[in-house]
């Protein structure tokens, strides 16, 4: 498996998904929320619990072989300061960026929005990564999401 090709497709496969508004698939686990990609060999599924608070987790298979994985855990720290929606707002607008701009998915990202400073640091390449985003809002964190995956062997 080649690794460009592989963090190329992670980043086409999430541009495509959350950030896109994509369309929600059947649940693979009772009360998931479930979003997928596929292009030819490739196969991606973003399946996360909750909603404020939220626990998820990406796979990418090849050839019907997992390959690659993140597990993710976000949260609202400071209600008062933002809510989920505008969390969202700001998530998509700074992840659409790094993945159109900088055609890529771990960290090293900063994004200034009427809603709040998105950040993002990472440790890493896709083989094997662990990172943190954040959103402050008026210096204080209000949203933080950590991270972690990479190549799953046999």
């Amino acid at each position: 498996m080649n690794i460009t090709e592989l963090n190329d497709f992670i980043v086409e496969a999430k541009s495509q998904t959350y950030v896109a508004g994509g369309v929600r698939q059947t649940s693979s686990r009772t009360g998931s929320h479930d979003i997928g990609y596929e292009r030819g060999p490739w196969r991606y599924l973003d399946s996360y619990f909750g909603g404020t608070d939220f626990a998820g987790q990406e796979v990418v298979w090849l050839g019907g072989e997992p390959v690659w994985a993140m597990n993710y855990f976000g949260r609202i720290v400071q209600p008062e300061l933002i809510d989920s929606t505008a969390a969202g707002t700001v998530i998509t607008a700074a992840l659409s960026r790094m993945y159109a701009e900088h055609g890529r998915f771990l960290g090293g990202m900063e994004f200034s929005h009427a809603l709040g400073r998105y950040v993002d640091r990472s440790d890493g390449d896709c083989t094997h990564f662990r990172g943190h985003e954040s959103i402050k809002v008026d210096g204080r964190d209000a949203y933080e999401l950590d991270y972690r995956g990479g190549l799953i062997t046999p």
